[in-house]
């Protein structure tokens, strides 16, 4: 009864921070609330008895990633945005998709409830750090080392994207000197000769 009583009340907290995030106008507010629904999905992973995942949940999405959109959005200086008129035909599409959504969810929700309840094995370590452990570098190594190799060319591909779209920016910007302290050089000289 108090896990149902938790498991409302943090499925509450999490859809009112969506529709924060979905509300504001300013992006900084918007992932301020995304964050409270990680926090929200890590305190629901919690009452599911699953906590290693609660607290990647906290650690990864609310904790890195999303210090890396908070320094994104820092960084790009987002103003308020006009609104444009000719998007005016999405409203009606997300209302529409709006829709279709609730009605998947009242759908899985009538599912649920009509299947018959099943015993849980408290014994079994289903979602402990162990369990997850074990099958990672058991079961599934393979997997596992191959998601590290894409991970390590993503960053080797960031980093040599990055290098080449900065250097000649950055020959741009020597020139330019070498040009402005060129015509001072000059400047100088002329004032020397008179």
């Amino acid at each position: 009864m108090a896990t149902s009583v938790l498991f409302f009340l943090f499925a509450g907290f999490a859809i009112a921070c969506a529709v924060s995030m979905v509300y504001h106008k300013n992006p900084l507010y918007s992932a301020i609330s995304l964050v409270g629904v990680f926090i929200a999905l890590s305190c629901i992973y919690v009452t599911l008895a699953a906590p290693f995942i609660a607290a990647v949940q906290v650690l990864i999405y609310a904790g890195a990633i999303m210090v890396l959109v908070v320094f994104v959005i820092m960084l790009l200086n987002l103003d308020e945005d006009r609104q444009r008129n000719r998007l005016r035909y999405l409203y009606g599409v997300g209302g529409a998709m709006g829709v279709v959504l609730l009605a998947q969810t009242l759908f899985v929700f009538y599912a649920v409830a009509r299947t018959p309840k099943q015993v849980v094995n408290e014994a079994e370590t289903a979602g402990k750090t162990l369990s997850i452990g074990q099958a990672m570098f058991t079961e599934y190594l393979l997997p596992v080392e191959i998601v590290g190799i894409l991970l390590l060319m993503a960053i080797i591909g960031g980093v040599v994207l990055s290098r080449r779209l900065n250097q000649p920016r950055l020959e741009a910007m020597v020139n330019e000197e070498l040009e402005r302290r060129g015509q001072e050089d000059e400047k100088d000289d002329f004032r020397i000769a008179f």
